[in-house]
């Protein structure tokens, strides 16, 4: 459980989330919906009420009294023409920032306390502006949110989880609590968007043959320093800088996979090795590795040797049915000082953006600002499925039928603003893929689209309206025009050969794209460090404006999916590529 103090907080709101003050309760009747689904959402199935009894910990999103405020800050560290760029915050600062009002403080902790919940069981979480419940019976949550929680299945994962298809709160509180997690969120971190390339697999005694025998279909890793013109560089701050890998479920990687991968790919870093950090209950099992973590820690490694590794291995659906797996590693990181958080993260792993109450997807995207704005440079893959992930929400009106491509998130993470589409930013930097050389083209499974929710950002404004140009009318209803587009960069991802269970196989998809281009930022990273400068954090405002010089264009490709051809990669931004890919990172 997390409870620092927090300076922001006056001396009431500590009192009363202490259980000290006791100023009469406001009414809490008259419930009003925070969020329901019409039916359950798509691919799941009820198997019924779990035991009353059952055990949940509830965390409660509050509304910050500066609000927008860390946006303000954000961008201040984040852009190079910033008179403050590079300074970013602590911990305690975030914090500051973020804080609730305490009349936000008092009417949350009153309605606590009247539905019998003991201060005990409360604690600040999540950077500060967010309450951690532990403990809360089924039964109880019912009650307070006026929900059914029910154990759900996943049709084709098997995956269970315990929601609720609505919940409600007193009209009171609307407006100070944002969103309450677990609730409607049924999406969860999925791992099976990479992909084998080919069945056929070879042991590790014959790599080298195998790598011969299939050059064209293979990229390596001394490939992709090559292309990306990394090779000459060797890290001078590895004391000071890390890399992160977030992982979930059962994905491991395997300590003696890496040692045979770096052997054959990059030689003198058979000693590269990586720390596991377990959060909630995540396992670590080196003798099942698994696909996901064995691409991202052998390609983040085979790029950013010897950086120190990370590899986060948290519990949520298959290890706690009630937990949000993003939420939990959120609050461990979120929790730590600056010194022990990596100063660039690679997750790759994400979800339909339509299936996450929006509520629960402004909260979390909220929260990746707080790394940014701690120096973090965060970066998602965008999907493996083409444009919209491959997917098509149908929706039928008046006898007719409607298609719209489904985003990713959190790969679309941005700032929501339901009043003004002026205020807006990212706080993820999304990574597509690519295939070929000389000259690089976009893959056909590299994700990327337009969010539904969120807000093109201010720095996209000079680079969207020219892709519309080129456009036209194609696809129009398909996307919203004015969503966040993404990706905004690109790395190879296709014919990437890992090593699993001793075996050689290649795999295909932007969860080896992610760590790739996270791999080059650690680099950057680790040579603006040993300069005496501060690292890039949040990376947007700069890979659109200064670090563009730095990228190659990526002018063909395309991305089909939801029987459609795609989006077409042009010169300048597009949906398919981003801003393209690293050329000369060292501008």
């Amino acid at each position: 459980m997390h409870c620092h103090p927090i300076s922001a907080l006056s001396t009431l709101a500590v009192a009363i989330l202490c259980g000290l003050a006791t100023p009469l309760a406001p009414p809490w009747d008259g419930m009003k919906l925070m969020h329901a689904w019409s039916t359950v959402p798509k691919n799941w199935e009820s198997l019924g009420h779990p035991p009353n009894e059952t055990a949940i910990d509830l965390y409660l999103a509050l509304k910050s009294e500066r609000e927008n405020a860390l946006v303000d800050v954000l961008y201040q560290v984040s852009d190079p023409k910033s008179p403050t760029y590079g300074a970013h915050l602590s911990r305690e600062q975030v914090a500051e920032v973020v804080a609730p009002h305490p009349d936000t403080l008092y009417l949350v902790s009153s309605w606590l306390k009247h539905w019998g919940i003991p201060s005990s069981s409360v604690s600040t979480a999540l950077g500060g502006n967010w309450l951690k419940v532990v403990g809360v019976s089924v039964s109880h949550a019912n009650d307070i949110l006026g929900a059914s929680y029910q154990l759900y299945q996943h049709v084709e994962t098997n995956n269970a989880v315990i929601r609720t298809i609505s919940y409600s709160l007193p009209e009171v509180l609307h407006g100070h609590i944002q969103a309450i997690v677990p609730t409607t969120h049924f999406g969860y971190p999925l791992t099976e968007r990479i992909r084998l390339q080919m069945d056929r697999s070879v042991g590790v005694e014959a790599r080298a043959k195998e790598v011969l025998s299939s050059r064209d279909e293979s990229v390596v890793p001394s490939h992709l320093r090559w292309l990306y013109r990394t090779s000459g560089y060797v890290p001078k701050a590895t004391d000071r800088n890390a890399l992160g890998i977030a992982g979930y479920g059962s994905q491991y990687p395997s300590p003696q996979d890496l040692a045979a991968f770096m052997v054959e790919y990059r030689t003198e870093g058979e000693d590269a090795r990586f720390d596991v950090v377990q959060i909630n209950g995540g396992g670590y099992d080196p003798n099942k590795p698994g696909l996901e973590g064995s691409l991202d820690i052998q390609y983040a490694e085979a790029m950013a040797y010897p950086t120190p590794h990370i590899y986060y291995s948290t519990g949520g659906t298959e290890k706690s049915l009630t937990d949000d797996p993003y939420i939990r590693w959120l609050d461990y990181l979120l929790d730590e000082d600056n010194v022990n958080i990596p100063q660039t993260i690679s997750t790759s792993y994400g979800g339909y953006e339509h299936f996450a109450p929006l509520e629960y997807a402004t909260e979390v995207c909220d929260l990746f600002s707080q790394l940014g704005a701690r120096g973090v440079s965060v970066l998602f893959a965008s999907g493996d499925w083409g444009v919209g992930g491959g997917d098509c929400l149908v929706q039928s009106s008046s006898g007719n039928t409607y298609y719209q491509f489904l985003p990713v998130f959190p790969a679309s993470c941005t700032s929501h603003s339901p009043d003004c589409r002026a205020f807006v930013g990212p706080w993820v930097t999304s990574v597509g893929g690519t295939t070929s050389h000389n000259p690089e083209v976009a893959a056909s499974l590299s994700g990327g689209g337009f969010s539904v929710y969120f807000d093109r950002p201010e720095y996209q404004e000079g680079v969207i309206p020219t892709f519309f140009q080129s456009l036209g009318d194609t696809y129009e209803g398909f996307y919203d025009p004015n969503g966040r587009g993404f990706p905004d960069v690109s790395a190879q991802a296709v014919g990437l050969p890992i090593v699993l269970r001793g075996k050689v196989k290649h795999v295909e998809g932007t969860s080896g794209s992610a760590p790739t281009v996270a791999g080059i930022i650690s680099l950057l990273n680790d040579y603006l460090i040993s300069k005496g400068s501060q690292p890039l954090g949040f990376l947007n405002p700069w890979l659109y404006g200064t670090g563009r010089p730095g990228l190659n264009d990526i002018t063909s490709g395309s991305n089909p999916g939801c029987n459609t051809k795609g989006f077409t990669a042009i010169a300048g931004w597009d949906p398919v590529s981003g801003h393209s890919t690293s050329q000369n990172w060292r501008k």
